[in-house]
C-alpha cells in the first residue's frame, strides 16, 4: 500500500526555505572582512639576482657601487634587504674604500645603508696613504656623503700599525679614519719619501 505524504512535505520544504533565505540574507547583509592592502604590510614585492648599481654624480664621475647576489625589496617602505652586500666608495684621487658585510639594510632612497653584523674594510695603499684593514660590526653607511660610522668595537691595521677601539667615524672624501674612544695598539710611523 503507497500512501500519498504530499501534506508532510510541505512544512520540510517551507522549513528548508527558509533556513536557505536567512543564510542568503546573513551572507549578503554581513559587512565584508576588510582585507589588508598588501602595500601596507612589510612583504617583498621585487627579489633581485646577482646585481650591481652604480651611483654617478652630476659631473658623471663615479661614486659609489654596491654589488651583491641577492636584494629583496619592500613596498611599504620602499627600503630593501641585501645578501653579502660589496659597496666600493670612490673619490677623484686616492684608494677607493671598500666595504663588505653579511647582510644590509639599504634606506628608500639608498642614501642610508646599515650593516647589521660583521663588516669587513679595505682601502689600498697610494702615494698618500697606507693600505687599511679594519673589521667591526653595525657600521652606518651614508654613500653618496662617503661617509661611515659605528659605536661598536673597531680592529684594524694602516700600514704596519695596529689599533683597536670603541666607535670610528669613517670620511672618504677626507681619507681620515677616526677612532673614537679606548683607542689601544701599536702605531708605526710611515717613512717619508726621500
Amino acid at each position: 500500500m503507497l500512501k500519498h505524504h504530499s501534506g508532510q512535505l510541505f512544512p520540510i520544504a517551507l522549513l528548508a526555505l527558509v533556513a536557505a533565505l536567512t543564510y542568503w540574507l546573513d551572507v549578503r547583509l554581513a559587512p565584508k572582512a576588510e582585507r589588508p592592502d598588501w602595500r601596507q604590510e612589510h612583504r617583498p614585492d621585487t627579489i633581485v639576482e646577482d646585481f650591481e648599481i652604480r651611483r654617478l654624480n652630476a659631473e658623471g664621475v663615479l661614486q659609489y657601487r654596491l654589488k651583491a647576489p641577492h636584494l629583496v625589496h619592500y613596498p611599504d617602505d620602499d627600503s630593501a634587504e641585501v645578501t653579502t652586500p660589496h659597496i666600493t666608495l670612490y673619490r677623484p684621487s686616492g684608494a677607493p674604500l671598500t666595504l663588505l658585510g653579511q647582510m644590509a639594510h639599504v634606506s628608500a632612497k639608498g642614501e642610508k645603508v646599515f650593516f647589521p653584523g660583521q663588516v669587513d674594510i679595505d682601502r689600498a695603499a697610494s702615494p698618500d696613504n697606507q693600505a687599511l684593514t679594519a673589521r667591526t660590526t653595525d657600521l652606518t653607511v651614508l654613500p653618496e656623503e662617503g661617509l661611515a660610522s659605528t659605536d661598536q668595537h673597531v680592529f684594524m691595521t694602516l700600514g704596519a700599525s695596529e689599533l683597536q677601539g670603541i666607535g670610528a667615524r669613517i670620511d672618504n672624501k677626507a681619507q681620515t679614519f677616526e677612532l673614537l674612544a679606548n683607542v689601544t695598539g701599536r702605531y708605526v710611523a710611515q717613512k717619508a719619501a726621500p
